[in-house]
């Protein structure tokens, strides 16, 4: 975890072991190598009550899921806001909640984002679905675009 400057985390959720479900760790498997020193990356089956520490040490975090919606371009980017819900367990929550931990118990309140990619199959199976596979590459391109080059330029001004 990086203490200083424009810090940035990816937070792959899924199961690479459920076809699509992979979706947010495949997104990180391929973005990795391009990644400039300010990003880190995690992957989690789904997040918990202790993420909300770990993603308090950030500027900016993103969550990337699987998403079972069509979306009309394959995926969506979308701000994400902290929120107060309650569940019957402590697993799975959604990253509202997490933000909303981050906010409450750490004073901490990373700018977020939800990138939501579409799949189409979650059968026990390895590997993605030829759907799947099309709408990772359109959310890779479009993060790489509105993302990746502008976080590259804010690190040359620093």
């Amino acid at each position: 975890m990086k203490e200083e400057g424009n810090n940035i985390l990816l937070i792959g959720i899924g199961n690479s072991g459920r076809q699509d479900d992979g979706l947010g760790w495949a997104f990180l498997d391929h973005l990795k190598p391009e990644l400039p020193n300010n990003f880190d990356c995690e992957y989690r089956y789904q997040l918990q009550i202790e993420d909300a520490e770990m993603i308090s040490h950030y500027q900016k975090v993103f969550f990337i899921d699987a998403d079972k919606t069509p979306k009309t371009k394959g995926f969506t980017i979308q701000k994400c806001f902290p929120k107060e819900t309650h569940h019957f367990s402590s697993h799975a929550l959604p990253p509202e909640t997490i933000l909303y931990l981050a906010s409450s118990v750490y004073s901490k309140n990373p700018e977020s984002f939800i990138v939501g990619i579409s799949g189409e199959s979650y059968e026990l199976k390895i590997g993605l679905t030829k759907t799947a596979k099309s709408n990772l590459n359109k959310a890779l391109t479009s993060f790489k675009n509105n993302f990746l080059t502008v976080s590259r330029e804010a690190n040359k001004t620093l």
